[in-house]
């Protein structure tokens, strides 16, 4: 499929997905109560001629399109929940869309609208998915659980994330993406318990090899760093450990997802050191989500080819090291691709750029411009090796 066909159909597209978007930013719904969100993704959906089924894992939705042409069967995947008012840097009043999940589920009706147009000249079937719950990393599962791949066939899976970057450029994330997370806890006893448990979390927290950012000028910092290849952010430790009454509570990430072990045994290692502690992994820890290499190197082909060389960074670590995808459980079963779609506006903060801050303020150029990039790969996608749906 000829990516000027694509354009056409996007830019005749650009103003009504600029208000669906605002339509969904104004109604922001909390993981896992996504109602109304679904119920708008799926009129838009049928509009569009797709096989729509909903409540999916909760309020997910699938949509399929089956082109006119023999092809493989690829998803593409969008988030739809808001984020929980105690998850926004500084805290707020109530969700909100700062993640820009709002212009992940627009972009995704976008690609749909596009393809379904050009119908005719698209080879095999492209099934949405509109996740809820992503912010509490439990909609993907509840998705998979559903059998939304085997029952569609799926050969591999896309996605894309605002990220800070200049708007109409995107950065791919070739054998990095973002790190899992694990969490422990540690119970402490006696008299003294509460001041033990205070010296132990500063301890533990002395792990971490990279901080939260507290200003701009550390964003920029950690954008840079992501950017350098073998730089600082190429293995990596972010913890957050927090005294309770009688024991400390401990959150972290780290890159590789290898080094889980590694730091289990630290944590073990700090709290032996105070006498009756005892150390517990809830749970096994969430697993990263790595972009497969080869993937995401086509990827950055095809966004030069259609956008321009400049259009396309490419980042050499897991960023940002604070938050995690639950994307990763796709990935754990067919290969795919995870980009980032600049949203920074000339000349604005890096903030408005940057998810869960409170003044997260994406460019909507960026609507287009992800419409463009993301339906001229997905039909690409389909019609490369012509396996038959």
């Amino acid at each position: 499929m000829a990516q000027d066909a694509v354009d056409a159909e996007a830019a005749r597209l650009r103003r009504e997905l600029i208000a669906l978007r605002r339509d969904l930013h104004r109604h922001p719904e909390l993981p896992g109560r996504e109602r109304r969100t679904a119920g708008v993704v799926a009129r838009e959906l049928r509009a569009a001629g797709l096989t729509v089924t909903t409540g999916v894992g909760g309020h997910g939705v699938v949509g399929v399109l089956r082109g006119a042409h023999r092809g493989r069967t690829v998803a593409y995947r969008a988030d739809m929940d808001a984020v929980p008012p105690k998850d926004i840097v500084g805290g707020g009043p109530a969700a909100a869309h700062v993640c820009g999940h709002d212009l992940h589920t627009t972009v995704a009706l976008g690609v749909a609208r596009v393809l379904a147009r050009l119908r005719r000249r698209l080879s095999g079937t492209v099934v949405f998915l509109f996740q809820p719950a992503e912010e509490t990393l439990s909609g993907a599962r509840a998705l998979l659980d559903a059998g939304v791949l085997e029952r569609t066939g799926v050969a591999e899976i896309h996605a894309l994330h605002c990220g800070p970057f200049p708007v109409g450029t995107f950065a791919v994330t070739p054998g990095y993406g973002l790190p899992g997370q694990d969490k422990a806890e540690v119970a402490l006893s006696g008299p003294d318990a509460p001041d033990a448990a205070r010296r132990l979390a500063a301890e533990i927290n002395a792990l971490a090899t990279v901080a939260a950012p507290q200003t701009p000028a550390d964003i920029e910092r950690l954008l840079a760093d992501a950017l350098t290849a073998d730089g600082p952010l190429a293995r990596f430790v972010a913890v957050r450990a927090g005294a309770q009454e009688a024991g400390v509570r401990v959150t972290y990430r780290c890159w590789p997802q290898e080094r889980y072990g590694e730091v289990r045994a630290d944590i073990r290692r700090l709290a032996r050191s105070w006498a009756g502690s005892r150390v517990r992994f809830p749970t096994e820890p969430f697993p990263a989500m790595v972009c497969p290499e080869r993937d995401a190197r086509r990827l950055a082909h095809h966004l030069r080819r259609a956008l321009g060389r400049d259009a396309v960074a490419e980042l050499h670590a897991a960023f940002p090291p604070f938050s995690g995808e639950d994307f990763a459980l796709y990935l754990d079963r067919v290969p795919g691709t995870f980009t980032f779609l600049g949203v920074r506006a000339p000349g604005a903060p890096l903030t408005t750029g940057y998810p869960h801050y409170p003044d997260f303020a994406p460019d909507e150029r960026a609507i287009g411009i992800g419409v463009r990039a993301m339906a001229g790969w997905i039909a690409e996608r389909t019609h490369s090796g012509g396996s038959g749906h």
